[in-house]
């Protein structure tokens, strides 16, 4: 059962930008880690970790991404955001925000199971 909320995604033309957000209607997302993964169209496509903010504050990228978006979270630790700016039609995907509220990530992962929230994801579709 979905327990965050994402929002933002869209239809861009290469180049373009989106901001996706992420809230929970019921907690506060602080002191947990928080992560965005994508998941591509087609069979056999696992979700992959695009960023993440450690359990210090920093952001952490997967190299197709560096440069290009920017994980933030609010100051009242309530919305996660990933802005996405200079998009690619490689970038197109299911879009999750993730939360690790029990510390399995060991304060930041790329991987899906240390993840124990997620959201229904927001469709981006960049087109050429």
């Amino acid at each position: 059962q979905a327990q965050l909320k994402e929002s933002g995604g869209g239809s861009v033309e290469a180049g373009g930008s989106l901001m996706l957000s992420c809230t929970d209607p019921q907690y506060i997302l602080d002191g947990f880690t928080m992560a965005w993964f994508r998941q591509a169209p087609g069979p056999g496509r696992e979700p992959e970790g695009v960023a993440y903010i450690d359990s210090e504050g920093r952001p952490n990228y997967v190299d197709s991404v560096k440069g290009r978006f920017t994980i933030s979270q609010d100051g009242d630790k309530d919305t996660v955001y990933l802005q996405m700016n200079n998009l690619k039609p490689d970038d197109t995907a299911m879009y999750y925000c993730a939360a690790d509220s029990f510390g399995l990530s060991g304060g930041g992962s790329w991987s899906k199971e240390d993840y124990n929230m997620w959201g229904q994801g927001t469709q981006v579709v960049v087109t050429s």
